[in-house]
């Protein structure tokens, strides 16, 4: 283990001591008893690790490439934390999305739940849960006292989804009492006790969680939901891992929605000849030969298809070791983000990468979209990339393989492994086809609808949607309901994502341009000799790096 290397390790350890959850979601075992301090003094010590980490760095000798490219990829990384904290964006850490109120509720889906002792670690996590709100709750009072508060409309939307792990909006057992119950002994005996207790305590925390936000938080906070260039910017690097041109990157996010959409039309000329794009749709979301019905019969029906995925593509187009050949179909539960998410293995494998799908309390699932969706998520998306990351003990550091996720880098590919299949044949289906093309377009729309709110630009004077008038909120959700082709509620969901997370809906559609134009150089440097096969290890064997050190390493294939 060369210095570089050790300092990794290192930094990882010491890590996983000041963020538990972050660690569970890393696969990093010995803290899922433990909850993160999300308090302004945990956001100072999780600050000073990665200054002190930094220092080492730039302190040890580099030896030869995988040092260099390690380095390089953890001191990028570790200094946007250190700014992101200087800035105080740990102290408006609210939103529907990616926020402490979510992974507090979210770390409990991956943890064990197969023994006594399984089930004590979780009960021990569960009592932890009123303090670690109350820590988070103690750096967004600190915010607003600074003048960093969040904005309303992630304060009131988080409050709904505090309310739901509160059980104060369901008549449904809210999900700490439900975890509870999945116990077999959870009304007899000490532990069955005690897990009641606990889970009890915790609901009880997330709804007087939701009645601070509703009623003391959200009056403070901002009224404007748009964060302007400086801060933008900031956050565009965060995601995307290269400085961005916003101006050149909003027109180009119009550009690829009018080539996606004419694409979508002639798709759906094979679809229905002479019906319109419109009609087509409708006619693929009622499509009773394209759906299915019954949420155990989706979740089987997306196994089935990542299953087919695995078998498919390992061994010709790619290699994926015995450990990556296992990922699970799951159902997310109620009260987060609308979106599919994936959440990567353990360090040993013995936690698997999983899909997780909401459902939004649908039982019927038009089918004609969700092919490539999870392609996206599970192979040759997310799991392949993520897996092969943690897989990769002998080659990557520590801290590239649990630490390593960049979302331009992470959705770019995933986005790229949509369109891959479409290229392998696996969309011949013209609906399935137009389902990856609605992605897309959708993914335009983010790059639309995420600079120009957050820059409050204008919509072009060509455009017919509102031309000339400036972004906002209102204006924004029936430009995305009706040019992604994506439901309505879906949607709704979306613009609150976009307008609490700056920068990274465009991750997906600029990630998967780096991709592209990679492969696109690499095809024209090597001619004849480009292996398709060959490129894709090379660029996966790197590990997860910010676009910009992408470009420059993929430029040596």
């Amino acid at each position: 283990m060369t210095k570089i290397y050790e300092i990794a390790d290192d930094f990882v350890e010491r890590s996983a001591v000041l963020d538990p959850v972050s660690a569970t979601g890393e696969g990093i075992a010995g803290h899922d008893h433990e909850l993160t301090d999300y308090s302004p003094a945990g956001s100072d010590a999780r600050a000073a690790l990665a200054h002190d980490a930094l220092s080492a760095l730039d302190a040890a000798p580099v030896a030869g490439d995988r040092d260099r490219i390690a380095a390089e990829m953890m001191r990028e990384r570790l200094a946007l934390a250190v700014s992101q904290h200087e800035q105080g964006e740990d102290l408006r850490d609210l939103r529907v999305l990616g926020s402490p109120l979510q992974a507090i509720r979210q770390c409990f889906d991956l943890m064990n739940y197969e023994t006594a002792d399984d089930w004590s670690v979780v009960a021990e996590r569960m009592t932890a849960v009123r303090d670690a709100l109350s820590g988070f709750r103690a750096a967004l009072e600190e915010g607003a006292a600074r003048g960093l508060p969040a904005a309303r409309r992630q304060a009131l939307a988080c409050a709904l989804q505090a309310e739901t792990w509160g059980g104060l909006s369901s008549d449904d057992a809210p999900f700490f009492r439900a975890l509870a119950d999945r116990y077999a002994e959870s009304r007899n005996g000490t532990l069955g006790a005690a897990l009641e207790r606990a889970a009890d305590d915790a609901t009880a925390a997330y709804a007087e969680t939701a009645v601070w936000l509703r009623e003391t938080y959200a009056p403070l906070a901002a009224e404007r939901d748009a964060v302007g260039a400086d801060r933008y910017l900031l956050q565009a690097r965060l995601f995307c891992g290269m400085e961005l041109d916003l101006a050149e990157t909003y027109e180009w996010g119009w550009d690829e929605l009018y080539r996606i959409e004419h694409a979508m039309r002639e798709v759906g000329e094979r679809v229905l000849p002479g019906a319109g794009l419109a009609s087509v749709l409708e006619y693929l979301e009622h499509d009773e030969h394209r759906a299915i019905e019954g949420v155990e019969n989706f979740q089987r029906w997306l196994q089935g298809l990542i299953d087919r995925s695995i078998a498919d593509l390992n061994g010709t187009h790619f290699d994926l070791a015995e450990p990556l050949r296992r990922c699970e179909a799951m159902i997310a539960p109620p009260g987060g983000s609308a979106a599919m998410y994936y959440t990567g293995p353990s360090e040993d494998f013995s936690r698997p990468g999983r899909t997780w799908y909401p459902t939004l309390g649908k039982t019927r699932f038009p089918l004609w979209r969700e092919m490539s969706i999870c392609y996206h998520e599970a192979v040759p998306g997310h799991h392949l990339q993520i897996a092969q990351m943690r897989y990769l003990a002998d080659e990557l550091s520590r801290f590239q393989r649990t630490a390593g996720f960049v979302s331009g880098h992470g959705e770019g590919w995933a986005l790229y492994a949509e369109r891959l299949m479409g290229e392998l044949g696996y969309l011949d289906d013209p609906a399935f086809e137009l389902g990856m093309l609605s992605a897309q377009a959708m993914r335009a729309v983010r790059v639309i609808v995420d600079i120009g709110m957050h820059l409050e630009l204008a919509i072009p004077a060509g455009e017919r949607y509102h031309p000339g008038e400036v972004w906002n909120a209102e204006l924004a959700l029936p430009f995305v309901i009706e040019r992604s082709c994506f439901p309505e509620d879906f949607m709704r969901s979306e613009v609150d994502r976009y307008l609490g997370l700056p920068g990274q809906a465009i991750s997906y559609k600029v990630g998967e341009r780096e991709w592209l134009a990679a492969r696109a150089e690499a095809q024209t440097r090597k001619g004849s000799a480009f292996d398709l096969k060959e490129f894709h290890s090379f660029a996966l064997d790197l590990g997860g790096m910010g676009l910009a050190q992408l470009r420059r390493e993929l430029a040596r294939f």
